[in-house]
């Protein structure tokens, strides 16, 4: 049995994994891994996020840290630090393209062979949680990113959406191929659910409502909640800011942190 597992690897001292899926593009998968990091952060966790979208790697822009580059060390990759303590660490492609503009032209062998490396030869050092961000979709990169995880048993995936039924549909899809997969489905997320109004506060439904809720309900997994519309988000996202700490008040805050507790939950219950 024991030459089947990996020696001392780099990830083990990680002791919880959770993937971010969904079957849809732009429905905020980065976004919902980046917030889920920084809420966690401010839980006092150490927390890694793996970026696994090899052709749209957008983390390291939502933390300001895209000019940096990976180095290496003994034991392989040493991932980009966010702030001074270390307690946030960024793997991405990003980080390997000489130019930012360049765009990643692979077939699934190559694209398969540098998420084993990610997994395999990147040093995280010990972490609370580690976020594996992924592409939209259910292949290539998805079936090679939970074969590589497998050995380290992952706590499970969350799964993202906007409320409107074409989403939703991709969605159910995802839930399929983590059902194939043996992968946990931990929740769902219904992200851009409602416009709260910043002169009014009046909510308006731009994508209808409600279709992660019931697609949850349906599959019977958690709802983990919705996540409104909000441009101090956005606008958070795109300048690398810590939305958590400087927009307390906004409408999407209380949510944000809700999904945060509910894995934190999870993760102590299994862990006594």
């Amino acid at each position: 049995l024991l030459s089947f597992l990996p020696e001392r690897s780099n990830l083990a001292g990680v002791q919880h994994i959770l993937l971010v899926l969904s079957g849809k593009g732009g429905v905020g998968k980065s976004t919902i891994s980046t917030q889920l990091a920084l809420a966690l952060w401010h839980s006092g966790k150490k927390v890694g996020i793996l970026d696994v979208d090899l052709c749209g790697p957008s983390i390291p822009r939502m933390f300001r840290v895209q000019d940096n580059a990976v180095h290496q060390c003994d034991s392989g990759w040493v991932p980009v630090f966010v702030d001074q303590g270390k307690s946030i660490s960024l793997m991405s492609i990003g980080f390997l393209l000489e130019k930012p503009d360049e765009a990643v032209v692979w077939r699934g062998p190559k694209k398969n062979a540098l998420i084993k490396q990610f997994v395999a030869d990147v040093a995280w050092g010990d972490l609370d949680f580690l976020i594996v961000d992924t592409p939209p979709g259910t292949s290539d990169e998805h079936i090679s990113t939970v074969e590589a995880l497998r050995p380290y048993k992952p706590l499970g995936a969350i799964l993202v959406t906007t409320p409107q039924a074409v989403s939703v549909g991709d969605v159910r899809r995802e839930l399929t191929f983590c059902k194939k997969t043996g992968l946990h489905v931990l929740g769902i997320v219904e992200n851009m659910s409602g416009f709260v109004c910043p002169h009014c506060s009046e909510c308006t439904n731009i994508f209808s409502k409600g279709g992660g809720e019931a697609l949850a309900k349906h599959a019977g997994v958690p709802f983990l909640g919705c996540v409104p519309l909000d441009p101090q988000l956005g606008l958070s996202l795109e300048e690398g800011r810590d939305f958590i700490q400087e927009f307390p008040q906004s409408s999407a805050f209380p949510a944000l942190a809700c999904i945060a507790q509910q894995i934190l939950d999870r993760s102590s219950q299994l862990s006594s």
